[in-house]
């Protein structure tokens, strides 16, 4: 498998054919440039981050003057607590944003109804609308949200409601509704279960690869989250970590070294969610690649 991967990767390079020293020699270099293309900033962010950086211009691979220092300026400048909120609106605002995914994907893959292609046109609609475009119209609903008439200003529940509803999670999880056999259903209601049963012995666990994907991309999306939390924050205390990053950007008291630490700390949650959803993540790309 490993082997077929490789001769895959010369093929697509050029290189298949070349089997002397001079082409082993230019394969390394080849493999090694792009492996410091791309791993090279994260390097750079760490070693960054546990070093003492004088010169913002002048970047390491590897950590000269090993510290904990810039960890310890980010406590006090707060970061930590930004990385709480973060956290915060990441948890309860992912939760929500999968169980109205997986709702709303359900009645619009296994049911038939009228206007159920209007549903879909104005999901995909919210997907081709910039978040400046919504930005006052969503300031305004969440300063007196309708019906109840609420400001959600200044409060937890003001960042996480409106990442309730993305179309990329609705759409991925309907696409990948509509594969699952029609058999399987009707074996379980012949079976005696209900309409809440199908859904959640039946559908949902082979929907498990796609819940993988929407988890992974619904976490980076709400954790790269800058405008809402702006827009809904009043207080420093109540920003989140990417905007704890602009503030530290701009003070000139901060080193370069706490802003690497703050962005290390920024990047790391992302990696480890991607590294705990991979399995589903990759499984659900490739059942929705072999089902297509």
């Amino acid at each position: 498998m490993r082997r077929a991967q490789n001769e895959s990767l010369h093929t697509v390079l050029g290189l298949q054919a070349r089997n002397g020293p001079l082409a082993l020699i230019l394969k390394t270099l080849l493999y090694g440039g792009i492996i410091l293309v791309f791993a090279g900033p994260l390097l750079a962010l760490l070693a960054g981050a546990f070093s003492k950086v004088p010169d913002p211009t002048k970047f390491s691979l590897w950590p000269h003057d090993f510290t904990l220092g810039n960890f310890e300026v980010a406590a006090h400048r707060g970061v930590y607590r930004y990385l709480f909120n973060s956290f915060v609106v990441v948890g309860f605002g992912l939760l929500l944003q999968m169980v109205v995914s997986v709702f709303a994907s359900y009645a619009l893959a296994r049911k038939k109804f009228r206007g159920a292609a209007i549903v879909m046109l104005l999901v995909l609609a919210t997907m081709m609308l910039p978040e400046e475009v919504v930005a006052i119209p969503l300031s305004v609903v969440l300063s007196d949200l309708p019906l109840l008439h609420v400001n959600l200003i200044g409060t937890y529940l003001g960042m996480i409601l409106p990442l309730g509803a993305w179309g990329f999670s609705i759409i991925v999880m309907t696409e990948f509704m509509r594969e699952v056999p029609l058999s399987l259903e009707e074996a379980a209601r012949i079976d005696g279960a209900g309409e809440l049963r199908v859904f959640w012995s039946v559908v949902l666990p082979v929907c498990r690869p796609a819940l993988g994907v929407i988890g992974v991309f619904g976490f980076t999306m709400i954790w790269d989250q800058y405008l809402l939390p702006l827009i809904v924050a009043h207080e420093p205390s109540q920003f989140t970590l990417p905007i704890a990053l602009r503030t530290l950007r701009t003070d000139d008291q901060v080193g370069i070294g706490v802003l690497l630490a703050a962005a290390l700390l920024a990047l790391l949650p992302s990696v480890i969610a991607f590294l705990l959803f991979q399995r589903q993540f990759t499984r659900g790309l490739s059942v929705e690649a072999v089902g297509r």
